[in-house]
């Protein structure tokens, strides 16, 4: 078992280098397409920096990282909460994280100023607050995965509901500005919004890998995970506050951005043929799709371009109806 939780068999390091080789193409593509278009060896010479471009590389390489990282983000996420609810509904956009993190960020732009630090500490305390209110309510002589979705679920639906009456009491400017930022997009994103996501995300991850192994094992079983010397207690909170950190950090930038954790770990699992929810293939798959929903998002109505979260909540949806109609039907 690697520190990423899936196994170095050939099936898993073709799965590695297919994504990996897709992620090259999307992100190639991302920096090509524009306004006006640049050939790839108008991108390899800014990239190198024999040529500076300012389009290349102020505008659209913040652009293409964003996707590849926060669609990683996300994926590591939604495989975190479906190890520990071992539901693949268990994601952060369904069981009302997002939500969370959003009201923390609504709270942050019609209470204070929305600067860039209020947005991050707002949805990271609004995640949390939400993250131990759907625990404490879902435990009950012990922890039940299915118990924390379906209460998630009922969380989700009251935390959109109170989204909604603040966006309603806001002044109307910053009503029309928190409606647009409520849909995810990575528009306009550029680097001084990015060093400090960045850096929290590659702790969080950093902190996830060395604990992919003990998350496995508690994935199998919680008389296994004790019989292997797992601290269930400190795993979970652990995985609670990384999956909430990734959400959170995610949402104070670009926005709730929906789907990609419920897709990603589920269909890195089945490509990757593993037993568990493994990290790698999630983070893979994350990357892949929110990178490739960006540029869909930007291509269908170009040369205006449509929030990402727009194009991710349509595919999302179509996946949701598939996995709910395959759950149905197994049960």
């Amino acid at each position: 078992m690697s520190a990423l939780g899936v196994r170095a068999e050939p099936r898993t390091l073709v799965l590695v280098a297919v994504l990996v080789s897709a992620l090259l193409g999307l992100g190639l593509l991302g920096l090509c397409y524009g306004a006006s278009w640049s050939s790839p060896s108008e991108v390899l010479v800014a990239l190198t920096g024999t040529e500076r471009s300012v389009v290349i590389l102020e505008w659209r390489l913040p652009r293409v990282l964003a996707g590849l990282v926060f669609g990683a983000a996300l994926g590591v996420a939604g495989a975190i909460f479906q190890n520990l609810t071992r539901n693949p509904m268990g994601s952060p956009d369904v069981i009302g994280l997002d939500a969370g993190a959003y009201t923390g960020a609504l709270v942050a732009i019609t209470v204070l100023s929305g600067a860039s630090a209020q947005l991050a500490v707002g949805s990271v305390l609004g995640g949390l607050v939400v993250a131990a209110l759907i625990y404490v309510l879902s435990f009950d002589r012990g922890f039940s995965g299915l118990r924390l979705v379906v209460i998630g679920i009922a969380v989700n639906a009251m935390v959109t509901a109170i989204n909604s009456w603040i966006v309603l009491r806001a002044e109307l400017e910053v009503a029309i500005a928190a409606v647009g930022w409520s849909a995810g997009s990575l528009n306009g994103v550029g680097w001084p919004d990015l060093w400090i996501p960045f850096s929290v995300i590659a702790v969080l991850l950093t902190l996830m890998a060395a604990r992919a192994h003990a998350m496995h094992q508690a994935s199998l079983g919680d008389a296994i995970a004790v019989t292997t010397g797992v601290g269930l207690d400190r795993l979970r909170l652990l995985m609670v506050l990384v999956g909430v950190g990734c959400t959170a950090t995610v949402t104070a930038v670009a926005g709730p951005i929906a789907f990609i954790a419920l897709a990603a770990p589920q269909i890195g699992r089945r490509l990757a043929g593993a037993a568990g929810v493994p990290l790698l293939p999630a983070a893979l798959t994350g990357a892949v799709l929110l990178q490739g929903a960006d540029l869909l998002a930007q291509m269908l109505l170009a040369p205006v371009a449509l929030p990402v979260g727009v194009v991710s909540t349509a595919i999302g949806g179509c996946y949701l109806i598939w996995l709910l109609t395959k759950e149905v039907r197994r049960a």
